[in-house]
């Protein structure tokens, strides 16, 4: 089978690496238009592209059901992966913003996630809570496709990633907060995060502090 006639049977499931693709592509035009050409307002427009894509995506799965079509894995990998740009889509943007800036353009180093005591159990349960609200946006995608389904068996495919998504959600709470609150970093009390300080002002170009804002791309 070539790659164009496992298009043509799958066209969700291309759909959704092109959007994966898209999503790369003007993250790094929008860091690029920041940093580089030093257009925030075209940087801020090509962000704004991101949600188009997540937009783009639902629309063609839910038509493409509506067409007659079966539903199938792919209808389930666009609900899920749905599921995942809304709640890690900006996060993943802030920190390829906060690394480019503290790699390539003087800004302060990100600060590195806690390994031990409260603020590790805080940033677990933070992670975690992104990852319910990346179930809840799946589970009700695959809600409304289960919808447009006309049989059974083709509700139990989309029943099916649906609990894929919970078992993920339930093993990250195991492996994440709980793991962290019962082992020996989780049962500390007084460590922080190890933050480095951020470079002064009065030590970097003019150009780079009038400019060049470290930060969440907006």
């Amino acid at each position: 089978m070539t790659a164009i006639d496992w298009v043509l049977d799958h066209p969700v499931a291309a759909l959704v690496l092109a959007c994966e693709v898209a999503f790369w592509v003007f993250l790094a035009a929008a860091v690029a238009a920041r940093y580089v050409l030093r257009r925030r307002r075209l940087s801020t427009v090509l962000l704004l592209c991101e949600p188009a894509i997540e937009v783009v995506l639902l629309v063609a799965t839910v038509g493409d059901l509506l067409a007659g079509a079966e539903p199938s894995w792919s209808h389930g990998l666009a609900a899920v992966y749905l599921g995942y740009t809304v709640a890690f889509g900006r996060w993943t943007v802030e920190k390829v913003d906060g690394w480019v800036a503290w790699r390539f353009f003087d800004g302060p180093r990100p600060p590195v996630p806690p390994k031990r005591g409260r603020a590790a159990l805080r940033h677990e349960w933070d992670l975690w809570l992104r990852v319910v609200l990346a179930w809840a946006v799946a589970c009700a995608v695959l809600g409304v496709l289960a919808l447009i389904a006309s049989a059974p068996e083709q509700r139990a495919v989309l029943a099916g990633w649906a609990g894929r998504a919970t078992l993920v959600m339930v093993l990250w709470c195991v492996f994440g907060p709980v793991w962290q609150l019962f082992s020996d970093g989780g049962a500390s009390d007084g460590d922080e995060p190890v933050r480095d300080e951020p470079v002064r002002d009065d030590a970097r170009p003019d150009a780079a502090r009038d400019d060049v804002r470290p930060g969440p791309v907006t």
